[in-house]
């Protein structure tokens, strides 16, 4: 059985809940696989601790619970002091470069992506950073296909907004390094 554990982590306001809500409803909707994903925030509005746990399947989920996540993707500094030492052994860290500085020694397959920069900078528009993140994602994973991910994208992204959180996926997609 293939199964995947992802932790997907920031800071309200960085969209991490939606990044794992899309990667979810890609899998199940459009690739025809199965998953859960669960969610926890502080109570800031904007700023307090976020994250989300995806597990993806082959098989039906008889636990949906991620406790040592294959996957780490880490939006913000605290998603590392959070949940860095749990990642499995072989498992792989997937960074925000501009949020993320140091990182843990024990995850040897890291990959830095300058989201917020590119978010900012290139897409001009700093919500779509958690879309430059899932775009790292499928390059590096493949945990879901490109084709499910872009229809999740614009089902679950507001409308008129899909076009621009494409072009921050596909951007994330080519920019993605691995350290």
């Amino acid at each position: 059985m293939a199964q995947t554990d992802l932790t997907i982590a920031g800071v309200g306001g960085q969209g991490s809940i939606l990044a794992g809500v899309i990667l979810g409803s890609a899998a199940v909707t459009f690739d025809g696989k199965y998953a859960t994903q669960t969610q926890a925030y502080s109570s800031e509005l904007r700023g307090g601790f976020a994250a989300t746990w995806v597990i993806i399947s082959d098989q039906p989920v008889e636990f949906p619970r991620v406790t040592h996540p294959d996957i780490l993707v880490a939006q913000a500094a605290d998603s590392i002091t959070r949940f860095g030492q749990v990642v499995k052994p072989d498992g792989i860290l997937i960074y925000d470069s501009d949020m993320v500085h140091e990182t843990p020694a024990n995850i040897r397959r890291q990959y830095k992506v300058p989201a917020t920069s590119i978010a900012r900078n290139q897409v001009k528009a700093s919500m779509t950073a958690n879309m430059v993140m899932l775009g790292a994602l499928y390059k590096i994973t493949e945990v879901v296909s490109r084709k499910a991910l872009e229809k999740a994208i614009r089902r679950s992204v507001p409308t008129g907004k899909a076009e621009i959180n494409l072009e921050a996926f596909n951007l994330g997609f080519d920019e993605v390094k691995a350290v």
